[in-house]
């Protein structure tokens, strides 16, 4: 007669998705390098001499991120990295094309007395990327880590979103510091990450309170009066930014970042209804007096009104007219004249190209992608199993959202220009970075929600399974 004991301890065992995250980074990768190819043949008719060397870098970016993330996230969302590398190899491609336009090539000599192509710095960039992607998921084991630094983000925060006060204004806005032998850097883009931990981890404590309501106005709650003191304050930074710095995109960020998570920690829709109304009022009087911001305004209220006399509104005008002529199906890469709107054609409007070369059906694709990575993040931000990961995911994921809706609303003239660039799809160090950082992030929070918890451990006092042979 023998006697077994049958107990199982340890985690279910559930699919990780990193075989499919994997085949989707493939396709990704061949998506982008076969836009280089088709932008090659377009300009010159010939297969392009650099389609190698960008074809195994951005394969080399994707691989380490891909085993990065099979090694120390192994349940994260299996699509997050590959919408994400997609984007950003979608970028280089636009970022290469317009670096071959003669006449951007001229401008800037004109301009600056010598012509350094985009394209090879923003590869580095998004190597810089990636790297800190890698280090996110390296170091940071537990996203609720980042809890115990709620105040001193916030400090680090308003470090970053007040520096460019005290450096030159490019462009007509104060959004970028200089740092001898880097060149500029733009703080906001990293603010953007820092402000979602403060909030996340200050609404956390505060929401009940946040909550409360004193009184019901034409079917709203309305808040009690000293618990309105957290969004007059954010109120009056995201107008001091506007003023200051003239900087329309990250004072809209920064302000509907608050208020989106304020919404979603207490579940008040009057929270929404304040900060739409003292957006409203803030965007209006700041307009009413600040020279840069009222000439965007302007611009955006009447695109074709100022060609002759002041310029002002060329951008968009041009912009406007790029996508009209791209139709549904676009011009074709490596085909379209885009790059008429200047300086700014791989930056604030590189969007415009995608209009104008890939038409509404490219335009809509784009979207698209943007989409679906906030779909994964406010699914994640569902997942989660702790208040301060659910509000962080949604902070960061609003984040994004917003600012691909100021960009893409200002070159298509919903709202007035920003001046913030297209996350993953512009040029720009900052950006990338910052939005590589911002993905790592939430992988990091998808990880701990979707990893199967450990089956609990039998009772000490639970009888033994006995099989009993003869």
């Amino acid at each position: 007669m023998s006697i077994s004991n049958t107990t199982t301890i340890g985690a279910i065992d559930a699919p990780s998705r990193r075989n499919t995250e994997l085949l989707l980074l493939v396709f990704a990768v061949a998506v982008a390098v076969f836009a280089y190819l088709n932008v090659g043949l377009a300009l010159d008719g010939k297969v392009p001499s650099g389609v190698l060397g960008y074809a195994l870098g951005l394969a080399a970016l994707a691989g380490v991120a891909h085993l990065v993330v099979r090694k120390f996230a192994r349940y994260a969302d299996p699509l997050l990295l590959p919408l994400a590398t997609l984007l950003n190899g979608i970028g280089l491609v636009f970022i290469w094309r317009l670096d071959q336009s003669p006449r951007l090539i001229s401008l800037a000599k004109l301009a600056y007395g010598s012509f350094t192509p985009s394209a090879p710095k923003q590869m580095l960039y998004s190597a810089i990327g990636v790297a800190i992607f890698v280090v996110v998921l390296l170091f940071l084991k537990d996203h609720r880590v980042l809890q115990r630094y709620t105040y001193v983000s916030m400090v680090v925060a308003l470090i970053l979103l007040i520096a460019p006060v005290f450096f030159p204004a490019q462009f007509g806005a104060r959004i970028w510091i200089r740092i001898p032998g880097l060149g500029s850097l733009q703080p906001g883009e990293f603010a953007k990450i820092i402000i979602a931990v403060f909030f996340a981890g200050y609404l956390m404590v505060k929401r009940d309170a946040l909550a409360l309501a004193s009184r019901r106005f034409l079917g709203l709650y309305l808040p009690r009066g000293r618990d309105l003191g957290p969004i007059l304050v954010i109120w009056a930074l995201s107008i001091l930014i506007l003023v200051f710095e003239t900087d329309l995109g990250t004072s809209l960020l920064f302000f509907g970042l608050f208020v989106v998570m304020l919404y979603v920690a207490t579940e008040r829709t009057s929270w929404i209804v304040f900060g739409l109304l003292m957006s409203a009022i803030a965007s209006v009087g700041v307009a009413s007096f600040e020279p840069h911001v009222k000439s965007r305004v302007t611009a955006w209220l009447n695109p074709f009104d100022c060609y002759k006399s002041t310029g002002a509104c060329q951008q968009i005008g041009d912009a406007l007219m790029s996508f009209g002529s791209g139709g549904t199906l676009g011009t074709g890469l490596g085909q379209g004249n885009s790059d008429l709107i200047g300086f700014a054609a791989n930056a604030d409007f590189i969007l415009s190209t995608v209009g104008e070369e890939l038409g509404l059906a490219g335009t809509m694709a784009i979207l698209l992608v943007y989409g679906l990575i906030v779909e994964r993040g406010v699914r994640t931000a569902l997942a989660a199993r702790d208040p301060f990961g659910k509000l962080l995911a949604i902070g960061l994921t609003s984040g994004f959202a917003i600012q691909v809706f100021v960009v893409a609303g200002g070159v298509m003239g919903l709202i007035p220009l920003t001046g913030m660039t297209m996350p993953f799809l512009a040029a720009g160090g900052s950006s990338v970075i910052a939005n590589w950082a911002l993905i790592g992030i939430l992988i990091r929070i998808s990880d701990t929600a979707r990893r199967p918890a450990p089956a609990p451990a039998p009772s000490p006092d639970a009888e033994m399974t006995q099989v009993v042979r003869p």
